[in-house]
């Protein structure tokens, strides 16, 4: 527990305290409690559509028949809510995809070139033409394989969920959060 004299002296460390001085400092401490949006409780101007928020809103507040301000607030609230959501899975969504993308560059990357594979057609299968696409080598061995989509989007989640920053873990946990405010709120019995 916090002590008396441990308060106090919290309070004259925040008397020192001048906060940002240039107006640089100030447009950048404005944007400190935006890191990646899944609280931000409005729209993120630059990267979503305040009216898709608005029909959004509209049509959960259609949903439910307010009948005193307070439910007005919770239907408001329950449309914040659920807003956070689709945007968290919308990032997770990008994550995926770009890991994706990541894992699709190092393969092309590791890829055998089309000239390799004329060298190897030409060696294992010297009765087959060489520039037929479907000679394959006389040893059996196939020169390309295919992509099992399970198995990359499985490649994906662990390369995402071994990254430094853990931001499957935060995104899991924003999102747990942002259920449970849901549930409080359709619990509530008064929406």
């Amino acid at each position: 527990m916090t002590s008396f004299k441990q308060i106090e002296a919290n309070r004259r460390n925040a008397r020192k305290s001048t906060g940002p001085m240039t107006q640089e400092g100030k447009l950048q401490s404005r944007c400190n409690a935006v890191r990646h949006g899944l609280t931000a409780e409005t729209v993120i101007g630059a990267l979503e559509d305040a009216e898709d928020y608005k029909a959004f809103e509209a049509a959960i507040i259609a949903d439910y028949n307010a009948q005193s301000a307070v439910e007005r607030e919770l239907v408001l609230r329950l449309a914040s809510l659920l807003w956070r959501l689709r945007r968290a899975t919308t990032i997770e969504t990008g994550l995926f995809e770009i890991e994706a993308e990541h894992l699709s560059e190092a393969g092309r990357s590791h890829q055998v070139s089309p000239a390799s594979r004329e060298v190897v057609r030409a060696l294992f299968a010297p009765q087959a033409s060489v520039n037929s696409p479907d000679s394959l080598p006389a040893c059996g061995v196939k020169v390309e394989c295919s992509v099992d989509p399970a198995a990359e989007l499985t490649r994906c989640y662990l390369r995402l969920a071994n990254l430094p920053n853990f931001a499957l873990d935060r995104l899991s946990r924003y999102e747990a959060t942002l259920w449970r405010q849901v549930g409080q709120i359709l619990g509530s019995g008064t929406v």
